[in-house]
């Protein structure tokens, strides 16, 4: 066996950070709502940060906004965050890691909030698609750089 230490990353504990629920024209949205053709708005963001030694925290917040008719039918943001152990990882490659698989890793728990706070709020299930976190780390790196 060699000497040399391995790469780990491991998932030590995800959670909800934060959570906020507004449906402002309840319950009057609902009159409407199966002639409405609903219009989503998500706005996304990722960070990370070193906690201690080998812990890192990232996070991703997500906000959906759905009008109807020109009204707010319901705001819902989250805050879900991890607890990720990354050892023996160069830091040139920590940044990437965080913001790529440590968000893949949390982005289906911030999903499920957000369709279940949808769902209890009397509207119908919203499901968030899949996001190529890749993609979206090589476009935040492009909008730091300008």
């Amino acid at each position: 066996m060699s000497d040399e230490k391995k790469p780990q990353f491991s998932i030590q504990r995800i959670y909800v950070k934060d959570v906020s629920f507004e449906s402002p024209n309840s319950p009057s949205i609902f009159k409407d709502w199966a002639k409405a053709a609903p219009d989503l708005a998500v706005d996304l963001n990722t960070q990370h940060n070193h906690l201690e030694e080998e812990f890192w925290e990232a996070s991703i917040t997500i906000k959906a906004t759905v009008k109807s008719n020109d009204q707010v039918a319901f705001m819902c943001e989250v805050q879900q965050a991890g607890i990720f152990t990354l050892q023996n990882i160069p830091e040139k490659e920590i940044n990437q890691l965080l913001e790529t698989i440590a968000i893949e890793a949390i982005y289906p728990f911030a999903r499920e909030v957000i369709s279940d706070l949808v769902t209890k709020a009397g509207f119908p299930q919203l499901l968030l698609a899949p996001i190529n976190f890749d993609a979206f780390y090589k476009e935040k790196l492009k909008q730091q750089q300008k």
